[in-house]
């Protein structure tokens, strides 16, 4: 019997989450939200691999929409892991209030255009 590693046994558990949810974020939506944002959505820093971060991980039942997902820096994304957007913002002590009304005006504009 091969052995498995954690980080085996870890990618086969996203694999499996990822398939049984439906995922509407489209290519053109991703790049509207990286000209929306203009950089890391939480630290503002506009490093030129920023990723997709679901707000609510998809571990914790997120999918990538265009209202769960923003656009991260590296440092950001590996900082939040798979804790809920407002409780990783709070324990940064960053402002959530002004982060999630700065989203909701982005995910509805682009829901609208």
């Amino acid at each position: 019997m091969a052995s498995r590693t954690r980080a085996a046994t870890y990618a086969r558990r996203r694999k499996r989450r990822m398939a049984r949810v439906e995922h509407d974020l489209t290519d053109e939506q991703w790049f509207a939200l990286l000209e929306a944002w203009g950089g890391c959505a939480y630290c503002g820093g506009d490093g030129a691999a920023l990723q997709k971060d679901c707000m609510l991980p998809i571990s914790r039942g997120g999918r990538y929409t265009v209202a769960n997902v923003v656009p991260a820096c590296g440092s950001c994304n590996a900082s939040k892991c798979n804790t809920e957007v407002t409780t990783w913002l709070r324990r940064k002590k960053r402002d959530d209030g002004a982060f999630l009304l700065r989203q909701a005006e982005i995910a509805r504009s682009l829901a609208v255009g």
